[in-house]
């Protein structure tokens, strides 16, 4: 296992997103409770469909104190598209909050990606991040980072080019209706931002997310599995269910 890293077994997708919830929650609730305010990443995508369900009904959490940070988005995609990471979020998370957050600082997928990226860069370097919801991907990604993975540079979010198994995901996962419109780059949260998050929930259900879970948990820290990274974390917890975990 994780040198440092608490794994849980939920016994469903759905206990193993309140679990999650309530984890991201307590860590929110005491940050503004320290801090006045706290930073929070959020993820995207079919394994954070639990965990954003049950974050929602958390009655403790001051969003109108939190600060969020969108993991990634496609080059190219207008917020109107099914498959846009901006309407996912707008849609399933953050037009149902009871108050507005603090603020909430959306990835521009149309945009001029080196500005994007040099714009998102300052903001959130003078907001230390709290909290990161994370998944892995089929290909053992880690926000859009695939393998080999940019585990150097210091560039807090990146222009990163899409391999086949991340695209073929996204189109199994029934985002896009071909393979072809599946776009090939994307911005993302690098690696080494990511792991400057003081605490990471992973959630990562499903069978199909088994070998890469175990590749990650059990295999050697390389950027060929990026989110073997989250080994050299000192606070992260991966919540899986029976099929995900099921090779470990």
């Amino acid at each position: 296992m994780f040198s440092h890293m608490n794994t849980i077994i939920a016994e469903s997708v759905k206990h193993l997103g309140q679990q999650a919830a309530d984890e991201g929650a307590e860590i929110l609730c005491k940050a503004i409770e320290t801090n006045g305010s706290a930073n929070l990443i959020l993820a995207t995508g079919a394994s954070q469909f639990t965990v954003l369900d049950a974050l929602l009904t958390d009655p403790f959490i001051a969003w109108n104190k939190v600060t969020i940070f969108h993991l990634d988005e496609y080059l190219g995609l207008p917020p109107t598209h099914p498959a846009s990471f901006r309407k996912y979020l707008w849609d399933r998370f953050i037009s149902q909050l009871p108050v507005h957050p603090a603020a909430v600082h959306w990835i521009d997928g149309q945009a001029q990606p080196e500005v994007v990226c040099q714009l998102l860069s300052v903001i959130i370097m003078k907001h230390p991040i709290d909290l990161a919801f994370v998944g892995i991907g089929e290909n053992g990604h880690l926000a859009f980072n695939d393998p080999p993975a940019d585990f150097i540079t210091n560039n807090p979010y990146i222009v990163v080019q899409l391999d086949e198994a991340c695209r073929k995901q996204q189109l199994g996962e029934g985002w896009f209706p071909t393979f072809e419109d599946v776009p090939q780059q994307a911005i993302s949260m690098s690696i080494n931002q990511i792991m400057k998050s003081k605490n990471i929930i992973c959630s990562v259900p499903d069978q199909r997310k088994a070998v890469a879970v175990k590749n990650a948990v059990k295999g050697p820290v390389t950027n060929d599995v990026p989110a073997s990274i989250l080994q050299n974390h000192p606070n992260v917890t991966l919540y899986l269910d029976p099929p995900s975990a099921s090779l470990l």
